[in-house]
């Protein structure tokens, strides 16, 4: 039979100005996903692979896109774009091995399906917690506008992702600073099984970009050719003028959620609908019917990619299985860096304030890193709202010192996106209580990347932290608890303005993500003698800034002001331990004083039910238990939020409670 008689075309194609070597390769690059996937559906009822998110239907979105890039361009897929693997030609066997959890993977078995990132096929790994990924692209965008490359990111979405506050956040970031960045929606109908009608009010997800004047346009996801030729005009464009740009695809989820979910609840008027317009027939179709390809070269196609399949299976296969190692495990928490003290370049030094240390710290980084980044809310020309970075615009310029919007997250993420392109950055909460609103960037992106797929998050964030300032409960929380108990990050707690500075300094170095917590009563009534120039202070290193054998105080921040002076004034030798640090914490120094002294308080502003005080008494109650001559004894603040009244603020507090703890445990 003559194909063209017989041919009706669903789809119609505006192939003019490609190649018909084009067409073909666009064809075959949406052909082979299909093919794998097929092969995986196979596996999985086998038992040979977890779980998997189809993309069957969706190809054209991914090939469409992922083509449009070039090599060093970054791409950011979801859990349904295994054409973005394969037409950025990444091997088989390592993406059969990612999928069997085994160590020739991407993520040494710690992570699944297409939860993992590339360098080397500039491609980010996604997390479950939708909408992250569209800041990180912003970031990397942002990296390469600063470096004056002529380059683009690509960030996908599905339409529930559009819900997310992270999607508003990372838009209006992107459109604020101009960033060369698509945003990709996959509109494929529905969430897990929540329908567009329920997830949304506007007739388009395009109509979207409007409130952020952003340009958008709606593609047929399901038209290679309409999603080739519109992004590359796009991306031609942005790539000399940048600006952020939102595409919605409209396409369709052909299977469940995930496969055990199923389709029950899909209608099948509408399943049947959606399967005459799937983007791999109608293009084949197209093709044949064009002369364009012959049904015998079709065959050949699918033989050899079936073929490539199957030996790339076995090989595979062939590949070693995990060997569980504990303690590989926890050394990959971190990216590979010695923190090390690294002594003032001379004796010389001054009496300043904590504050003023602060502001030499980051000075003294911006010289020292010349593409560093500090971003925060008024941190420019305002200098912050403690006037940290005043005079940085002038000395800097705008580009390196940047006001944000109110969009904590996507800052964060932005960030996170600079590290990738070797940018170190800064991020200053205004104040540590606004954290929350970029807690899911923090403890799911920044602690875990290196984890997950070895890349570091070079990332210092700021935390002015602290109350007895009369400024109620959302403007003097110190929340260093909430983060001590996630692996991968750092956390550091200065209590002078010596320390501050060169710990500060160390965190810089660190191309870890740094918690860096500041108590705003220290910064203008904390003054001390500072070392001139770069120094640094090693990170996880206590110090002992009283001796005394009566009683240990471990401590840090303005828990150490507290406990020297309540020791002063009533002539108690107590050892005195500065932590400094929080996550790495030193243990050695713990373990001396508990020796030393035979009784332990710790005292922390915090709260005190979940303190990092719990911890560390849980520890010396596991080690050191025969060295105690009375009970641990933690001294935190009441278990209510910060109160606004000053009096009643006196008795939340710590320090409120702190003498009569020593002298409790004193006559034990």
């Amino acid at each position: 039979m003559d194909v063209k008689t017989h041919y009706k075309p669903n789809i119609k194609y505006n192939t003019k100005g490609l190649s018909d070597k084009k067409l073909k390769a666009l064809y075959l690059a949406m052909l082979k996903p299909r093919l794998i996937e097929e092969k995986m559906l196979s596996l999985l009822r086998q038992g040979k692979i977890s779980k998997w998110f189809s993309g069957i239907g969706q190809e054209a979105v991914s090939v469409g896109c992922a083509s449009i890039l070039t090599d060093d361009e970054w791409i950011f897929p979801m859990h349904r774009n295994l054409g973005v693997f394969t037409t950025r030609k990444v091997p088989l066997t390592r993406l059969f091995a990612q999928w069997q959890g085994k160590p020739d993977g991407f993520t040494s078995g710690r992570d699944r399906s297409f939860h993992f990132g590339t360098k080397e096929y500039k491609i980010w790994g996604m997390i479950s917690h939708l909408g992250p990924q569209l800041s990180l692209a912003g970031g990397i965008a942002l990296a390469h506008k600063l470096a004056g490359e002529k380059n683009i990111s690509i960030a996908f979405s599905g339409e529930g992702g559009t819900s997310e506050g992270e999607f508003h956040e990372a838009l209006n970031v992107a459109a604020v600073w101009n960033l060369p960045v698509i945003f990709a929606i996959e509109n494929n109908g529905y969430g897990l099984s929540t329908p567009v009608s329920e997830q949304f009010k506007c007739e388009h997800l395009a109509d979207k970009g409007i409130g952020y004047g952003i340009e958008s346009h709606i593609v047929d996801g399901n038209n290679i050719v309409e999603v080739y030729t519109t992004l590359s005009k796009i991306a031609k464009r942005i790539r000399k003028k940048p600006a952020p740009v939102l595409i919605e695809f409209k396409t369709f989820r052909m299977r469940g959620h995930e496969e055990a979910s199923g389709v029950k609840y899909v209608p099948k008027k509408l399943m049947d609908k959606w399967a005459r317009l799937d983007p791999i027939s109608n293009f084949e179709n197209y093709l044949l019917d064009k002369s364009i390809l012959s049904k015998e070269e079709v065959a050949e196609m699918r033989a050899i990619i079936k073929k490539e399949i199957s030996d790339e299976l076995k090989k595979s296969n062939k590949l070693p299985e995990l060997k569980v190692d504990q303690k590989t495990e926890t050394a990959e928490i971190y990216a590979p860096h010695i923190s090390k003290s690294i002594p003032p370049p001379s004796n010389k030094s001054k009496s300043i304030r904590y504050i003023d240390a602060i502001t030499e710290g980051l000075d003294i980084a911006m010289q020292a890193y010349p593409d560093t980044v500090l971003m925060g809310q008024d941190i420019a020309e305002y200098g912050g709202v403690f006037k940290i970075t005043d005079g940085f615009v002038e000395k800097y310029g705008k580009k390196r010192v940047r006001n944000t919007p109110l969009c904590e997250s996507a800052i964060i993420g932005i960030a996170l996106g600079l590290s990738m392109k070797g940018v170190k950055s800064m991020v200053e909460m205004q104040f540590a209580d606004f954290v929350t609103c970029g807690f899911n960037q923090i403890v799911n992106n920044l602690a875990k990347i290196h984890y997950r797929w070895g890349h570091p998050a070079d990332v210092v964030l700021r935390m002015p932290c602290g109350g007895g300032m009369g400024a109620g409960p959302f403007h003097s929380q110190t929340n260093e608890a909430w983060f001590a108990h996630t692996p991968g990050l750092k956390i550091v707690y200065p209590s002078n303005p010596h320390d501050a500075k060169g710990l500060l300094l160390a965190a810089f170095s660190d191309p870890n993500p740094v918690m860096f917590f500041e108590h705003k009563g220290m910064y203008r009534s904390q003054t001390g003698n500072v070392s001139e120039g770069h120094y640094e202070i090693e990170i996880g290193k206590g110090k002992r800034v009283q001796d005394g054998d009566d009683v240990s105080i471990i401590t840090y921040g303005m828990g150490v002001h507290w406990a020297t002076e309540i020791c002063t004034e009533h002539n108690i030798a107590a050892d005195i331990i500065d932590l400094r640090s929080l996550q790495p914490l030193d243990y050695i120094i713990i373990d001396e004083t508990v020796i030393k002294t035979n009784k332990v308080i710790i005292l922390h502003e915090d709260s005190l039910f979940g303190g990092i005080g719990g911890e560390i008494s849980a520890y010396i109650s596991e080690h050191l238990f025969e060295h105690l001559d009375g009970p641990v004894i933690r001294v935190g603040s009441l278990d209510t939020p910060v109160p606004f009244n000053p009096q009643l603020e006196k008795i939340y507090m710590a320090k409120h409670r702190l003498l009569e703890a020593i002298e409790k445990l004193k006559n034990y």
